[in-house]
């Protein structure tokens, strides 16, 4: 009975999230042919509140991952983009996406989504300015992009790898193709999150069945046990923003509250142990105090800010979760051609190796 019940809730979740996702990654692809990738590098190089506002906005809508975002900030970075304008798009680029904006909306309502936008951009402001403040750039700066060029000099990118994925840097393109969008769309970017995802539906399935009653209970009489969990879980753990949706709706069903879960969408995405050392590689050790104080810090407080919404207003939290709607036409066919996607590209590495 587990096991059906396991399955139900894995479908349930695949349901939910599949148009949605799928029309974000087409939305995506329209602007990866319409966007170029110079617009994002013009903007942010001085040391100011206006280049930290501008580079989290730039980061909001980009569909790009926790792993995609480190290569692209490093192009930020040599370019002349200031500590802080690098760390603040560091922090708004995975958080959110168009793709995970349009899920967290399938799932979790136009509150939650809403919410959940306006408070990544405020956290990545706040880790922008304060980096600006405490740790500003240095005239000549010994890091991983230590040159002997003069101390002038603007660096640029002009090399790129032959395979394109949400973990390169592009470049910039001239005209519109239909085609170069849906390659970009079920090709390089649902190719590169297909893993994360796969595994975020599992775990997010797993833990709605698996986690006791008692375990329940004691998370939603101890809140801050259901935020300390969200926080270790969180930190370390490699999870996009998309992939982490499922996770935290199974926590939610399973007893822990709204903020909690609130918080593991925040600093799931936006940390892991790469771009940590990363992170502490580019831009010195003040910036990755302040980079993981901004995120737990701030993931907390608005958290926190979640469920007293929630306490006040008397609505249940895991009510906000539309799992268990009828199920329509265009979600059962979403579901089934994402589920295609993924393990084709799961397996497809497994399969070629094996015929070579």
């Amino acid at each position: 009975m587990e096991v059906i019940h396991f399955f139900e809730a894995l479908w349930q979740l695949s349901v939910s999230m599949a148009p949605y996702i799928l029309f974000g990654l087409m939305f995506a692809g329209v602007l990866h042919e319409l966007v170029p990738d110079s617009i994002v590098t013009k903007h942010l190089g001085k040391s100011n509140i206006i280049s930290v506002i501008k580079s989290t906005l730039f980061g909001i809508p980009l569909p790009v991952c926790s792993c995609g975002v480190i290569p692209l900030a490093t192009s930020i970075k040599k370019s002349g983009a200031s500590k802080g304008a690098t760390l603040s798009f560091l922090i708004s680029t995975p958080i959110t996406g168009v793709d995970s904006i349009l899920a967290t909306y399938g799932i979790f309502g136009w509150i939650f989504t809403l919410y959940r936008a306006i408070t990544s951009m405020i956290i990545a402001m706040i880790a922008g300015i304060l980096t600006n403040i405490f740790d500003k750039d240095k005239k000549i700066e010994k890091s991983i992009f230590s040159t002997t060029a003069p101390k002038h000099t603007t660096f640029t990118v002009n090399k790129f790898t032959k395979e394109e994925s949400c973990c390169s840097v592009t470049k910039d393109r001239k005209k519109f193709s239909l085609l170069g969008t849906f390659r970009y769309a079920f090709g390089t970017l649902l190719r590169d999150i297909a893993k994360p995802l796969f595994w975020g539906l599992l775990l997010g399935a797993l833990i709605t069945v698996a986690i006791p009653d008692n375990l329940s209970n004691i998370l939603k009489e101890y809140s801050w046990l259901s935020y300390l969990l969200a926080i270790t879980i969180a930190i370390p753990m490699y999870v996009c923003a998309t992939a982490s949706l499922p996770i935290a709706a199974g926590l939610m069903l399973s007893g822990v509250s709204a903020g909690a879960a609130f918080v593991f969408l925040t600093a799931g995405p936006a940390t892991n142990t790469v771009t940590i050392a990363v992170v502490k590689k580019m831009l010195g050790t003040k910036s990755l105090i302040i980079y993981l104080s901004s995120i737990i810090i701030g993931s907390i407080f608005f958290g926190l800010g979640l469920d007293y919404i929630f306490n006040i207003s008397d609505i249940d939290s895991a009510s906000l979760i539309h799992l268990h709607e009828e199920l329509t036409i265009v979600g059962t066919v979403s579901a089934v051609a994402l589920w295609v996607f993924i393990l084709w590209f799961i397996l497809k590495p497994i399969l070629y190796k094996e015929k070579s």
